[in-house]
């Protein structure tokens, strides 16, 4: 077997897992992550005391109710359904929770949207005790096969252990062992309450990322004190709430695979029961060497397991190049996103399974497909189409395939679509596609192809703004710039500060050591980006000083040696031995329009539709090739 660690059993408690893979609580489509081989299924999360715990609503019921307990006893069958360990998070959202008087917390204030937290008494303690103890009791009952005690992210518990949120000056405040009092008492109250051969898993943060939070020594610190009462414990870190720490809880594009594995390894050096992590594991090979090594005893996969539920069960079967890569894009988050187009920008299913099958059909009769532009849309429009038995004819007129993410996998910050492009390149490799590189389709060699069906993918091309002196030597376009950066000089001035200027001026400065100017006509950098990603890109850009953003500032003249900006209705001249316009993107319509009128099954996808992000691109090819 490739990955021996990863698929080799382990014991909790008295419970077996069959190997060392966890399905972390995201999403609420456990069926895919059940049947795609992981060892534990935690299947999603309740609220451990109604009316004053939920973060979603104050009116979310109790999942053991009498109205809600079949649900949530289908969650378990559904987690079981493959031979997964099914658990259940069990948190409470403590002075962020959504309540329709006052919420409890360690200290008390009046909230942003007026409503009180209030500091939680004797009594108030008491109840939360209660409600934690009746919901691992009635999980126990129901069926689970253990519990997830939410620690971490600045939940309740995590709220008294960290200095961050607790100010109070009493027996459950200051000190360490004061702090981690509460947190102690909920294990106790929870332990009796299941009892001794019962699995308890912990998550906790091992870092909050905010100036004042809980140093990881005091993590490490309560993880042993909590250790007789717990069965295992779960390695994160970052803060849900705090949006400046939420970037490196769930990781962008900007940060390094399997950030919390450090901090695991310690805590593992430290205690006698199973250490699990989570964070950006992205693929069996890393997730194998945390294993080998000694690092971890388990790896906790969330957005891998959106991106490929699968994951596990092609990685047991040694098909690792046949798992579909996580790109961190965050578009599956609902925080990041504002719960507007939540989705996987790789995996068409999530969030769409009331239409997206599990299972792709065969066709029911053999058409000729021909796809026109072998980018995100076209590459996956022709793989579902050869997947359900049409003959693809796949046309790119350039000698690559990839569309605009052959060009963004060279980013130095872009490691993650360089996965994805391989994967799909290797999809290729594997399938009947008939791929004509090099060819120009036309209107005429689709008449000479003769296809029942076409798909046009023809994607975007840059926009040129009429800015005098557009077409001087120094310019050139951010392609360009791309796979041509050995043609940059030294003094850069990039007109455009979305997504792609920002990033290109930030590799340039943080790592080629150029003085970088970007001139942006709005007031915000990468607008187009969701707020995550945004946070995530300033933060780094606070850490290259050479790259300085001129907002709401126009480029009037592009000269010899520099451009003339305006900015607060006043000229300045920038020096410049590089100028790049990375001005956005336009739909290639007229291309796209031509191809209309040959033959009645012509579809338009991509960005030639309007560029947007890969989520669409993707799901666009999936839904059209998958419905002809």
């Amino acid at each position: 077997m490739k990955y021996p660690n990863l698929f080799s059993p382990i014991k909790i408690n008295d419970m077996v897992i069959r190997n060392r893979i966890v399905a972390t609580p995201m999403g609420h489509n456990f069926t895919d992550k059940a049947l795609g081989g992981a060892g534990i299924i935690i299947a999603g999360s309740v609220i451990a005391e109604p009316g004053r715990s939920s973060f979603a609503s104050p009116d979310e019921p109790y999942a053991f109710s009498k109205y809600q307990v079949e649900k949530t006893r289908e969650r378990i069958l559904l987690a079981q359904q493959a031979g997964a360990k099914a658990s259940i998070e069990i948190g409470h959202a403590g002075q962020y929770a959504r309540v329709k008087d006052y919420a409890k917390g360690p200290t008390g204030f009046i909230r942003e949207d007026g409503v009180e937290v209030k500091e939680m008494t004797e009594e108030m303690m008491e109840e939360t005790l209660d409600g934690y103890a009746r919901t691992a009791a009635d999980a126990k009952k129901l069926g689970f096969d253990m519990i997830f005690m939410h620690f971490g992210h600045g939940w309740l518990a995590a709220e008294f252990l960290s200095p961050y949120f607790n100010k109070r000056t009493d027996n459950y405040g200051g000190s360490l062992e004061n702090r981690a009092r509460f947190p102690k008492r909920i294990l106790e109250r929870v332990r009796t309450a299941v009892g001794p051969k019962f699995p308890i898993d912990m998550r906790i943060s091992a870092t909050e990322w905010v100036e004042g939070g809980i140093e990881f020594e005091d993590v490490l610190a309560f993880i042993k004190m909590v250790e007789p009462l717990i069965d295992t414990v779960q390695i994160s870190c970052g803060l849900d709430l705090v949006h400046e720490a939420n970037v490196h809880m769930v990781t962008t594009n900007f940060e390094e695979h399997m950030p919390n594995a450090k901090y695991a390894k310690i805590v593992r050096e430290n205690v006698n029961i199973p250490v699990s992590v989570v964070g950006a594991i992205m693929n069996p090979e890393e997730a194998e060497q945390l294993l080998a090594d000694g690092t971890v005893d388990l790896v906790a996969l969330g957005r891998p397991l959106a991106a490929d539920p699968e994951w596990p069960e092609k990685a047991r079967e040694s098909r690792a190049e046949d798992i579909v890569p996580c790109i961190r894009c965050l578009q599956c988050y609902h925080i990041a996103s504002n719960r507007w187009n939540v989705g996987c920008s790789v995996n068409p299913r999530y969030a769409n399974e009331s239409f997206i099958p599990l299972k792709l059909k065969k066709a029911e009769r053999k058409k000729k497909v021909a796809v026109v532009g072998a980018g995100p849309a076209g590459l996956k429009a022709a793989l579902i189409a050869d997947q359900r038995g049409h003959e693809v004819i796949l046309l790119e007129k350039n000698p690559y395939v990839g569309g605009a993410i052959h060009a963004v996998a060279m980013e130095h910050y872009k490691s993650d679509i360089l996965a994805y492009l391989d994967y799909l390149k290797t999809q290729l490799k594997k399938s009947r596609i008939d791929i004509r590189l090099n060819t120009e389709a036309t209107p005429k060699v689709i008449e000479e192809i003769k296809p029942d069906a076409v798909i046009v993918a023809v994607g975007s091309i840059p926009f040129t703004p009429p800015v005098p002196g557009i077409d001087k030597k120094l310019v050139m376009n951010f392609y360009d710039a791309i796979e041509h950066e050995d043609r940059i000089g030294q003094e850069v001035v990039i007109l455009g500060g979305g997504t792609i200027g920002a990033e290109i001026g930030l590799e340039l400065a943080s790592l080629r050591k150029k003085h970088v100017t970007v001139i942006e006509l709005a007031g915000e950098i990468a607008s187009q980006g969701n707020m995550l990603y945004r946070i995530a890109l300033h933060q780094k850009i606070e850490q290259a000083p050479a790259l300085n953003f001129m907002l709401n500032s126009k480029c009037q003249e592009i000269r010899e040696n520099g451009v003339v900006v305006n900015t607060n209705q006043e000229e300045k001249f920038l020096p410049a031995d590089t100028v790049i316009i990375a001005t956005g993107l336009r739909p290639n319509k007229t291309a796209a329009d031509s191809f209309y009128g040959i033959i009645p099954e012509t579809f338009i996808i991509g960005d030639c539709k309007q560029p947007r992000k890969i989520m669409e691109a993707t799901l666009e090819g999936y839904c059209i090739a998958a419905n002809l």
